[in-house]
């Protein structure tokens, strides 16, 4: 791919999304040591491809630098951990797999799903570049190959005797920079009569609810479904179901088949979700362009928040360390004068600091010693599960405040 073509049809990328400035990697937290130390800063800005409507980066760090030693760890989520235990529930109920079938996971992670499938006895293998998560995913019992999801290296299993009955890639089309090779591996690797399930942010709630934090340079592309059918089709894949999930701010789950297999029937799901995009008008490069006019209120109304929180005296702190909230944060140059701290369940995490706003990193336990007025949910996407977990805070008259999809306090 061309650093100025569409990572899919090719086609010149002129068309602005949205410019977010320039910011850090959102996953590269700091330590103590390297606070003064220069940090590597790249543009964030997402296009539009005229021809195809995939929203895409131009320019990212290269996938190794991103995932040789990867901060996030699914297991972390139980609500996370619960939609991926449901998942597995459903799959075993609608489909036939048996010890004899192999399940294989692309950007396994720390096997926060596969676990469910080896308790049904039916084996399985994980792919997962990041070496630190994917060691933590062996350790479990989760039989896991450390590597990039390739076309050769489908090819390479393919040789050794292993094809999938069935694929699973959650969250990981959209971090994929050689989009073409990807889903093609994905041909390669898929069994005849087999189905491969992938889930991904909808980009029609991004633009609907103003996620524009779900951007980041982890994220090479944001699929609307018009946009992925499509890239299907053109590696002979075809999508016979869809649905519709609540996670990351609204997601969509694809059941892909071969072409040539018939097996499987095409569900009337498949129109309802392109009549809805078409309603929106995501095929129509107008809707794309209007995009940072939202993004732009929502900072505005944050930085007045806060502000206004500063001059009076009132802590704020945030919850979480999620790369949404890094993109947030930098794109409104919020650092640790207006949020003196945010929290993370994630061991990983503490006691780092923020990419670029440098706000440092601490347990929960942090939150009942200072006693916040204002805690500022960065991961809104989990916001029940996380005010279920610290409503203790409206014992001292603290409140939520969550971002997305507008500045609100609850």
């Amino acid at each position: 791919m061309k650093k100025d073509s569409c990572r899919f049809c090719s086609s010149s990328l002129n068309r602005i999304f949205i410019d977010l400035g320039k910011t850090p990697l959102a996953n590269s937290f700091l330590d103590e040591s390297e606070l003064k130390k220069d940090e590597l800063i790249i543009p964030l800005i997402a296009y539009v491809c005229e021809k195809c409507f995939l929203v895409q980066l131009k320019e990212s760090s290269s996938p190794n630098e991103i995932f040789s030693n990867y901060a996030y760890f699914s297991s972390y989520s139980t609500t996370w951990l619960k939609h991926a235990e449901s998942y597995v529930e459903m799959m075993l109920e609608n489909y036939q797999f048996t010890k004899d079938s192999l399940v294989i996971e692309l950007a396994s992670n720390d096997g926060y799903l596969l676990q469910y499938f080896k308790e049904k006895k039916i084996p399985v293998l994980g792919i997962e570049p990041a070496e630190n998560v994917a060691k933590s995913a062996i350790k479990k019992g989760i039989d896991t190959r450390i590597d990039f999801f390739t076309k050769d290296l489908a090819l390479n299993l393919k040789n050794n005797q292993k094809q999938a009955d069935l694929i699973i890639a959650n969250n990981v089309l959209a971090h994929v920079p050689e989009l073409n090779d990807f889903v093609h591996g994905i041909k390669i690797l898929l069994k005849d009569d087999g189905l491969a399930t992938l889930e991904f942010p909808h980009l029609l709630n991004l633009i609907e609810k103003n996620q524009f934090d779900t951007i980041y340079h982890e994220h090479f592309s944001y699929f609307s479904f018009l946009t992925v059918i499509n890239i299907f089709k053109h590696h002979e894949l075809e999508i016979f179901h869809v649905q519709e999930l609540s996670t990351h701010g609204g997601s969509l789950r694809l059941f892909v088949k071969h072409k040539s297999n018939d097996n499987f029937s095409i569900t009337p799901e498949i129109k309802n979700i392109l009549d809805k995009e078409s309603k929106a008008g995501l095929d129509k490069i107008g809707t794309y362009t209007n995009f940072t006019v939202s993004a732009e209120k929502i900072k505005e109304d944050l930085l007045n928040f806060l502000h206004d929180c500063k001059k009076n005296n009132k802590q704020v702190i945030g919850y979480g360390a999620p790369a949404k909230g890094n993109t947030l944060l930098n794109f409104c140059n919020i650092d640790k004068t207006l949020i003196s701290y945010t929290v993370d369940k994630n061991i990983h995490k503490q006691g780092k600091y923020l990419p670029g706003i440098q706000i440092p990193i601490k347990s929960l336990e942090e939150i009942k010693k200072t006693k916040p007025d204002f805690v500022l949910i960065l991961p809104w996407n989990l916001q029940n599960e996380i005010i279920t977990e610290i409503n203790y805070i409206q014992d001292w008259g603290g409140k939520f405040v969550i971002p997305i999809p507008e500045v609100k306090i609850l």
